[in-house]
């Protein structure tokens, strides 16, 4: 009976380090998105030990009606598919703020200015692609939920991420 502990022990063991994958200390690069988390955003990601990494995102936006930055972070957990190819998960949030110019139509057809700090609650699942060069492409798909007058619904961010590995 010991000796079939043992075995499956060292078989669990054995499976799970196969399943371990260096991930880099440092990743920085564009997460390039689909426009309704303000598109392209700066994006960051440290490593914390094992297989857990935190990713910070920096988008800001110009448009003819309005100015807005968002401040997103996300803790996230790598698994490995096979070689180089990971999957990940995550949970986080972040904050922004974002200004209404005068010729914004409001809801009662009159000029509308007005600005407003908002918050959010977010969600991440994606694939990544870590090649032999420090380099990282991924594919994700990010659920914001908002908590503002101007947005308070779910909106799904979709993005490509290229990030260089240091």
């Amino acid at each position: 009976m010991k000796k079939l502990i043992f075995t499956l022990a060292l078989a669990l063991g054995a499976s799970l380090s196969m399943q371990a994958q260096e991930i880099a200390d440092n990743a920085i690069g564009l997460r390039i998105g689909d426009g309704d988390g303000l598109g392209t955003e700066i994006s960051y990601q440290r490593a914390l030990g094992g297989n857990n990494r935190l990713e910070v995102d920096l988008g800001i936006e110009t448009g003819n009606r309005f100015d807005a930055f968002k401040v997103t972070g996300v803790y996230q957990w790598l698994w490995n598919i096979e070689g180089g190819f990971n999957w990940y998960a995550g949970v986080g949030g972040g904050l922004g703020s974002i200004d209404f110019d005068d010729d914004f139509r409001g809801p009662n057809n009159d000029d509308y200015d007005d600005s407003e700090i908002f918050i959010f609650a977010a969600g991440q699942v994606g694939i990544e692609y870590n090649f032999d060069i420090p380099l990282i492409l991924s594919l994700d798909v990010r659920p914001e939920i908002y908590f503002a007058d101007y947005r308070d619904d779910l909106e799904l961010d979709i993005a490509l991420g290229v990030r260089y590995q240091f």
